[in-house]
């Protein structure tokens, strides 16, 4: 299972770095979106896969008996996903903004503080 999943990180990844590498800004921002669900991915694959069952402690006991889920990893993402989520509605915003202050999402044309040079 972990296998599967690593090639799936490696595809989401790749396909992240395509889309942020385009000259568009919503563009980039779904390839940083797939990119934080890789980076996720990567975390939970980490915590390593086991069919136990969830970290409970007894009563009177130190220590989970038997093997147990790990539940840092599952903490680690699931406190990414609300952050990436943030991130993700903030610059969105963010863009839509820039689209009609400026009217487009290339980022060649978004030239505010550097007018284009005129040609010689």
């Amino acid at each position: 299972m972990e296998q599967l999943l690593s090639i799936l990180i490696g595809i989401l990844v790749a396909s992240a770095v395509y889309l942020m590498l385009a000259r568009n800004l919503l563009r980039f921002l779904f390839g940083l979106i797939l990119l934080s669900n890789a980076a996720n991915l990567t975390i939970f694959v980490a915590g390593r896969l086991t069919p136990g069952a969830p970290p409970l402690v007894p009563d009177g006991l130190d220590a989970p008996i038997g093997v147990v889920a790990n539940a840092l990893p599952q903490a680690l993402v699931l406190t990414a996903i609300v952050i990436g989520f943030g991130l993700f509605a903030f610059a969105l915003i963010l863009a839509f903004r820039a689209y009609q202050s400026l009217g487009t999402l290339n980022t060649d044309e978004m030239r505010v503080a550097e007018p284009k040079e005129p040609h010689q």
